[in-house]
């Protein structure tokens, strides 16, 4: 039986959600935008630029199951839904930032992501706060 206050919080893991998703279009996009620059312009492909996309592959792969979990009142999957969007918040503002590494089109959605992920981690910590706020009051 869902009580009232887990009615009230979904909003904010709905809102989640949809932005994970987001996450995962940017970082496929990013995958078949590689594989044509690859033939067409090779030095906007760079080996750099490639090991990044893989890299947040993984993560989309990863976040969207945690997310999944999540929504379905785990709230281990929660805190890991946090922790890796802290450290791809992170990690994408410092690779954005490292000159001449990335070209500036990656730089571009480096700093997407970035945001996406601070959108993410704001979500949680509402659904967070709200719900312990919300066990506190029913005792």
């Amino acid at each position: 039986m869902v009580n009232s206050s887990e009615v009230r919080d979904l909003p904010w893991l709905r809102r989640a959600d949809v932005l994970v998703r987001g996450y995962v279009v940017i970082v496929l996009a990013t995958i078949v935008v590689l594989a044509v620059l690859s033939v067409v312009d090779a030095a906007q492909a760079t080996k750099d630029a490639w090991g990044h996309a893989v890299i947040v592959m993984l993560f989309a792969v990863l976040l969207p199951l945690r997310m999944r979990s999540a929504r379905s009142g785990s709230r281990w999957a929660l805190r890991a839904v946090g922790l890796i969007s802290a450290v791809l918040l992170l990690v994408n503002i410092v690779e954005a930032l490292v000159p001449e590494m990335f070209p500036m089109w990656m730089r571009i959605e480096m700093i997407a992501i970035a945001v996406l992920m601070a959108a993410v981690i704001t979500c949680v910590s509402m659904h967070a706060t709200r719900r312990d706020e919300n066990i506190l009051a029913d005792r």
